[in-house]
């Protein structure tokens, strides 16, 4: 019996193909943006070089994408607005499709739930134009289109008036229209993308635009990232181009000091497809992971291109979840990839310390303008000048020759050292016995000799930890954890990787597992919670780092306490020693917790201070 309706024996009935359609718009269109990422798919799977998309009312009332692509003929539009009917695939192998779009249910499921419109011509043909609403088909008509297609969608989820009420403000539908959109640009960085508002009516406004790029796909990307993410992000993201068995991972990833306070940029891609995908999520994150405090996000736009049947990206329906064949490789691609990358980065930092800098120095303030109206003219100033000059005193000259303007070579003066044609300059001062200054070719560079140092340390233990391995320490009874079988299996799944950092885990029969040996360093520790937390960071990322989490955080406390403190007094020869080992160390740009080492400030932005530009 039905528990929700107990007096009635439930019937079988089969749906009629409206109630299907809208049920598949639920889980295809969730809002406005999702509409638009259909059909600017649709779009781009036609061979456009330009899309135009026009929104009213957050994509409310009327969502409009107008395309140069290849076009639908006017015999085949009827078919178009089909359930499962697409020309993308033949359905012989689903796991080989080389398109955005595939499973042939936008179109239906917008026609279910709004107007839509369609007009569209291919060469060679006459331009036809077919409407649907609430999942009526009207009839194929004449039009008028020079080329490509145009489709319009009108009052979506009028059909569902219910949906209605759990879309957001306009201003907020908007906005995601626009990342919507930012992200297929990021993909597509040969084709040109307009977003425009026109609420209200008119041409609107352009809230979004993006040009064609030219040149070879690294700086076409590079252009379209510095146009979409900005040109700091452009100035401080390191070229990613590595391959290993089938995968090719491509793209940009800023420098850790370049990092935000949330996972808000970082854009992920497979063959094309924008994704939010557990695995390459984690992966990043264990990529910086050593370079980046935890509340500190990477910044990156990430491209994993393999053959189609390596992965299946036909998971859910929006398309934004994928599963690889083999993830492990995926994964060890990304974290060596961009940590060989950081690596060869050395010593650098983002610009926009620099820049941040001179921000917080603030000019004084100075004296109103005055215009040429109000000023006297030359021979009234040399005439009042001659009436106030005070009469000659004794000793005066003698003073104003101390301060005359002729610049003389000191004779302890010495000339430019080798030192300041390297990176970090040479040394020439220390203030508050914790800075350092040091002189450049081009400017000044001022160095936290404690953060420094502390990175230094740092990475010379990790060296050490990773030729010598990690020291274990057997336990004298062992302890017996007890898990269900699922969390046993998948804990010893990755009980080789923990072994290596000294973390030796056996099965015990059942569910439970017996702690043998945990790492010396760490002392005594609860084995119980930190199997725990493992599990937990499984579930959540795919993989752990809570082990390697602890002893880093073990090397990097014996580094604070091991470096130079703030407050010694530093000779010249210690200072520079530091700066050279710095151009030496990788990753020596930024201090355990993200935080930058140095600001180097160039003499063109140190005058411009002082007004003399």
């Amino acid at each position: 019996m039905n528990s929700h309706a107990p007096n009635i024996r439930p019937v079988i009935r089969q749906l009629d193909d409206s109630a299907i359609n809208r049920i598949a718009a639920g889980e295809v269109v969730e809002r406005p943006a999702s509409a638009v990422k259909e059909l600017v798919e649709n779009a781009i799977d036609a061979g456009a070089t330009r899309i135009d998309i026009a929104i009213a009312d957050g994509g409310k009332t009327l969502i409009r994408v107008s395309d140069d692509g290849c076009g639908i003929a006017g015999g085949d539009l009827p078919l178009a607005l089909s359930r499962h009917a697409t020309s993308k695939i033949d359905g012989s192998d689903l796991l080989n499709i080389n398109s955005f779009g595939f499973r042939g249910e936008a179109l239906p499921s917008l026609g279910a739930v709004g107007r839509l419109t369609i007009t569209s011509r291919v060469p060679g043909e006459e331009a036809a134009q077919i409407a649907v609403a609430g999942g009526q088909a009207g009839p194929v008509k004449p039009a008028a289109l020079n080329a490509g297609t145009v489709v319009e969608l009108r009052d979506l989820f009028y059909a569902t008036p219910a949906r209605l009420k759990f879309l957001r403000t306009d201003r907020a539908e908007g906005q995601a229209i626009t990342d919507v959109v930012k992200r297929l640009a990021m993909a597509e960085p040969f084709a040109a993308f307009t977003l425009r508002d026109v609420s209200g009516g008119g041409e609107g406004r352009v809230v979004f635009r993006a040009d064609a790029e030219s040149g070879d796909l690294f700086d076409a990307l590079h252009g379209r990232l510095a146009g979409v993410l900005g040109a700091e992000f452009a100035e401080n993201a390191l070229r990613i181009d590595a391959e290993r068995e089938g995968f090719h991972l491509s793209g940009f990833a800023a420098l850790p000091t370049y990092s935000r306070g949330a996972a808000v940029a970082q854009f992920l891609f497979v063959n094309g497809r924008p994704v939010r995908d557990k695995l390459l999520i984690g992966a990043l994150r264990a990529a910086y992971f050593d370079f980046l405090s935890r509340d500190r996000h990477p910044v990156a736009a990430l491209f994993v291109d393999c053959a189609p049947t390596l992965v299946d990206v036909n998971v859910h329906p929006a398309k934004s979840e994928v599963r690889f064949r083999d993830p492990g490789t995926v994964r060890g691609l990304i974290v060596s990839a961009l940590r060989h990358a950081l690596a060869g980065a050395g010593h650098r930092a983002s610009s926009t310390v620099a820049g941040a800098t001179l921000g917080a120095m603030r000019p004084e303030p100075v004296a109103p303008r005055v215009y040429q109206m109000d000023r006297p003219g030359p021979a009234a100033r040399q005439m009042s000048y001659q009436m106030q000059a005070p009469a000659p005193q004794p000793g005066f000259a003698e003073t104003t020759l101390a301060y005359s303007a002729r610049v003389e070579q000191a004779p302890e003066e010495t000339p430019q050292g080798p030192d300041e044609g390297l990176p970090l300059g040479a040394a020439r001062a220390q203030v508050h016995e914790n800075y350092i200054i040091a002189q450049t070719e081009t400017g000044i560079v001022i160095v936290d000799q404690h953060a420094a140092h502390e990175r230094l340390v740092y990475e010379r233990l990790k060296h050490q930890m990773a030729e010598n391995g990690v020291a274990a320490q057997a336990l004298l009874i062992p302890e017996i954890v007890e898990l269900s079988e699922g969390d046993c299996a998948r804990l010893l799944d990755h009980a080789g990787d923990l072994s290596r950092l000294g973390l030796t885990l056996e099965p015990f029969g059942g569910g439970a597992v017996a702690v043998r040996e945990t790492p010396a360093i760490l002392g005594e520790v609860n084995a119980r919670a930190m199997v725990l937390d493992i599990l937990d960071e499984l579930a959540d990322q795919g993989d752990s780092m809570t082990v390697q989490a602890r002893l880093e955080a073990i090397l990097s406390r014996v580094a604070c306490h091991g470096s130079i403190r703030s407050g010694r007094r530093m000779r010249a020869e210690e200072m520079n020693a530091l700066l050279r080992e710095m151009e030496a160390t990788p990753h020596s740009g930024q201090c355990n917790h993200g935080r930058p080492t140095y600001v180097e400030l160039k003499l063109s932005d140190i005058e411009r201070l002082f007004g003399r530009t």
